[in-house]
């Protein structure tokens, strides 16, 4: 599908969250399923952005770790808050998808 970009924006956030809340993992991980579940147009530099984003809002732990392929590598993994961003995350996500189904149907 082309161009998917603009309708991403507001929903990505919770893509990245849903990711993270299932195991510890780190950006270029994050970048990698998105890729494989279809978000062909998601680079790693939107992810990046998107991570720092969330430790600021204090939504993940970070961890760094030895990585075998240079520097470190920063972990993330969900915290309470994030897991309540992600819940209500879903929630809207529910709201919308339900309303705009409706609205195609009618």
């Amino acid at each position: 599908m082309e161009n998917l970009t603009e309708m991403l924006k507001g929903s990505l956030e919770g893509c990245v969250l849903e990711i993270i809340s299932r195991h510890e993992t780190y950006g270029y991980e994050i970048t990698r399923s998105l890729n494989q579940l279809g978000f062909t147009e998601v680079v790693e530099g939107t992810v990046y952005t998107i991570l720092v984003r969330l430790e600021k809002k204090k939504l993940v732990n970070v961890e760094k770790k030895p990585s075998d392929m240079g520097p470190p590598r920063k972990f993330y993994s969900l915290n309470e808050a994030g897991r309540q961003e992600l819940e209500l995350f879903w929630e809207k996500w529910d709201f919308v998808s339900s309303k705009i189904n409706v609205l195609k149907s009618i």
